[in-house]
């Protein structure tokens, strides 16, 4: 039987971490020179064992094995309108919430909830892929923001104006930013929430990552504060890299109540909630790991710094561009060499395995990204090494 597929998906790239994978398939590596692995973010350290313990006891539990209320556990979504008010110095009630399985479907629900086939959503670029290979699939249209290299890779709310017009939906911004490190201070956040506002469509604000600022960063935004935030906010988080369990898919998101009721119609339509153990984990995690958390960003902003010291000590010729939270976004010396051909280069030749600018946006042929928070601090000189090497 032949039968068509929907072009939309069967147009969409090829997954940008498969494909660097394939790079290294089949491989074998010398103990002289290992594979190091800074292409995916994902923390390079275990859970805490009081949550892993805890865990072992709640999967015996018979509730686990159960659907959730389509918008979260209640006492998850008390729980985490009780931590955003603090963080924030804000207020978010759990009506205001509702929990997704992980960040990615939480934006997948956002974007679907927001636009329509043919309608528009701004992008800043350079972009977390998955955004746009999700608005690709929706037949949403990506309208690239550029983040110049100039302006430390930060969106500029003029340029953002000049990309709306009637069939524009939202604006998305992430910080601390996926793939390039960097920090949208405050203002430049207010700046964009009232872009929004006066042009009444969504900001849509990703914070993956809201947890591991970098040291000396200024205190995170005040758009929770703003009476008018429910108008037009909608902030996006994981618990996967703060509680340090990606597997377990739970993200979050936070808006207003009646957006979150239609959010949850399209949850409720495919039956995706967070899975009720992942959900009993991130609890575990905002009632007693605030302390650990503090510390693996204490770890991560060490291992920035390690990375740092490591490149600026050699004449590597490669530049730091921004850096932050997970990754480290850097120029390459080679003038008219792709990205994507460097990165292959740096995985075949040098048995480094990073990504490429281009699985970012088509404007990136300088950058690759590394996502320095995978490995340990004494791992840092040979990254500089290897691509010394190169």
């Amino acid at each position: 039987m032949k039968y068509a597929g929907n072009p939309l998906v069967a147009g969409v790239e090829t997954p940008p971490i498969a494909e660097a994978r394939s790079w290294i398939a089949g491989r074998d590596f010398p103990a002289d020179k290992p594979l190091i692995d800074v292409s995916q973010a994902v923390p390079g350290y275990l859970p805490d064992a009081g949550l892993t313990g805890y865990l072992a006891d709640e999967a015996q539990v018979g509730d686990t094995s159960l659907y959730t209320d389509i918008e979260g556990v209640p006492a998850l979504r008390n729980r985490l309108a009780d931590h955003m008010s603090g963080f924030y110095a804000g207020t978010v009630t759990p009506e205001q919430i509702c929990i997704t399985a992980g960040c990615n479907q939480a934006f997948y629900l956002a974007a679907a909830t927001l636009a329509r086939a043919g309608d528009t959503i701004v992008l800043p670029s350079p972009f977390y892929f998955n955004h746009r290979m999700t608005l690709d699939m929706l037949g949403i249209k990506a309208a690239l923001l550029p983040c110049r290299e100039e302006n430390g890779l930060l969106p500029d709310p003029a340029e953002a104006a000049a990309l709306i017009d009637d069939r524009t939906r939202a604006i998305v911004l992430v910080t601390p930013n996926n793939p390039t490190g960097a920090v949208y201070p405050p203002d430049l956040l207010d700046a964009f929430m009232n872009l929004a506002r006066e042009r009444s469509i969504a900001m849509v604000v990703d914070e993956t990552y809201k947890d591991f600022l970098p040291a000396g960063a200024v205190r995170p935004h005040g758009l929770l504060q703003r009476p008018d935030w429910t108008d037009n906010l909608i902030q996006l988080y994981s618990f996967s890299k703060s509680f340090c369990i990606p597997g377990y898919r739970v993200g979050s998101v936070i808006a207003a109540p009646n957006f979150i009721v239609d959010l949850a119609k399209v949850m409720d339509c495919v039956s995706i909630c967070a899975p009720h153990i992942g959900q009993k984990a991130a609890l575990f995690g905002l009632r007693n790991l605030d302390a650990w958390r503090d510390e693996k960003r204490d770890l991560m902003n060490h291992r920035m710094a390690r990375f740092t010291d490591a490149l600026t000590s050699r004449n590597t010729g490669w530049h730091i561009a921004s850096m932050g939270a997970y990754f480290a976004y850097l120029k390459h010396p080679f003038e008219g060499d792709s990205s994507a051909k460097i990165a292959e280069r740096l995985a075949v030749e040098q048995n480094l395995l990073c990504l490429p600018g281009t699985m970012f946006g088509p404007d990136q042929e300088r950058f690759l990204r590394f996502a320095f928070a995978n490995v340990d601090d004494t791992v840092m000189p040979a990254i500089a090494d290897r691509l010394t090497g190169l």
